[in-house]
């Protein structure tokens, strides 16, 4: 997906936008996952759960890099490139990441200028947009695929429906997030973010 200073995607998100609240509810329901759990299935067809929790983990990195504009092998890898995986102190490393996300988000200073996340040059303002993104729609998924209630940051979620929604116009945009799966407009938010990112909002195991 290609964006600039003018696109509609960077205008999507208010800035800056803290990201405490919504990567606290994400490693919540990390640490409720228990082993058993790491094989089952997840909306995203690709992943299981264990692989949900690598890409997590992985995004956390570089998007936490790229509001630092500590640009480099982190913030360079290709998210496709293979299927993620977790290692054995997942539970341990996956919310402190999420933390220091959050906290490299606060400085305004993220929001501003150029910076890169999986090999994508972006404005500030868009990665920052991405991060919440992902953080809403992978808490969703995780949130599903382990049967957990789930009650994300509301202005996380508009800001997600606000960037998906102004994606639409991206030709491109199904190689990222998939086709639009209809839903109602009188629906909650969250289900409307959720079938503008690709996935059916009434998705179970």
């Amino acid at each position: 997906m290609t964006v600039d200073d003018t696109d509609p995607l960077a205008a999507a998100l208010p800035t800056p936008l803290d990201l405490t609240a919504q990567t606290r509810v994400v490693a919540r329901l990390v640490l409720a996952v228990g082993d058993a759990r790491l094989s089952d299935a997840t909306p995203c067809p690709a992943y299981a759960v264990r692989h949900l929790l690598g890409h997590l983990l992985g995004l956390s990195v570089a998007f936490r890099d790229a509001a630092r504009k500590d640009l480099g092998p982190t913030t360079d890898t290709d998210p496709g490139a293979s299927l993620p995986d977790i290692g054995p102190d997942w539970r341990e490393a996956l919310p402190r990441t999420l933390g220091e996300l959050a906290e490299a988000w606060r400085d305004p200073a993220a929001w501003t200028g150029d910076t890169r996340a999986g090999g994508v040059p972006l404005p500030g303002a868009v990665a920052g947009a991405v991060a919440v993104n992902e953080l809403v729609v992978h808490g969703w998924d995780l949130a599903r695929a382990t049967g957990q209630e789930y009650e994300p940051d509301p202005d996380a979620v508009a800001a997600s429906h606000d960037f998906l929604a102004a994606s639409v116009a991206d030709p491109s945009r199904d190689s990222i997030f998939g086709p639009v799966v209809a839903v109602p407009d009188d629906a909650p938010l969250l289900d409307r973010a959720i079938g503008l990112s690709g996935r059916d909002p009434n998705w179970k195991p």
